[in-house]
């Protein structure tokens, strides 16, 4: 399996325009990069061994990318300004069919550093899942995914910054509520609201 530097973002795209997946350090834990067509998707759910009634959340280089795939009203703006690039998940409402799984929901992160490099250079939102074989627990550095995930198509060398994975806030209801303990807490989230001002509309 190859391993890729920072500065080999268009070796990293090309894999990923091929349809194929890269593992990448994130902000918090590992993750697995693939495009978002039905290809790339079912691709992914055979690496990890995932059940295919769980979708994919998204990573995106760009809030006003979002408009395409997520509904986002003035608090979950509000977050995104203050909060994204962040280890949080936001579980917004899907926008039709954008999404090869037709779902209601979208999960979505944001890209910083190399990982919105390389987005810039694919130029298109990808999947971003846990690297790890569905049920066990995240990788945490690229021999260990080396050994669960051996099929992926590469993996770029780095260390993730936090170590756990990130909170994931669904904000598809009038009250917020938090599916995933993470680094960011729920009054974090409340305190972006209250205090945030509107950087995307």
């Amino acid at each position: 399996m190859r391993r890729f530097r920072d500065e080999e973002t268009k070796e990293m795209a090309a894999i990923l325009r091929d349809n194929g997946c890269i593992a990448v350090p994130t902000d918090t834990v590992y993750g697995i990069m693939a495009a978002v067509n039905e290809t790339a998707r079912a691709r992914l759910y055979e690496i990890k061994q995932r059940p295919k009634s769980k979708e994919f959340p998204l990573m995106f280089s760009d809030p006003s990318q979002l408009e395409e795939y997520a509904v986002t009203d003035e608090r979950a703006l509000k977050v995104i300004g203050e909060l994204l690039p962040g280890p949080l998940t936001l579980i917004l409402p899907a926008r039709g069919k954008s999404l090869p799984g037709g779902q209601k929901t979208c999960a979505v992160r944001m890209a910083f550093g190399v990982l919105r490099e390389l987005l810039i250079e694919y130029g298109q939102p990808v999947y971003l899942t846990s690297a790890n074989l569905s049920g066990m627990p995240e990788c945490r550095n690229a021999e260990e995914i080396e050994a669960q995930c051996p099929a992926l198509d590469g993996i770029l060398e780095g260390h993730p910054l936090y170590q756990k994975a990130s909170t994931i806030a669904d904000l598809t209801q009038k009250e917020i509520r938090i599916i995933r303990e993470g680094p960011v807490t729920r009054d974090d989230i409340i305190r972006a609201i209250e205090k945030g001002e509107l950087k995307y509309d």
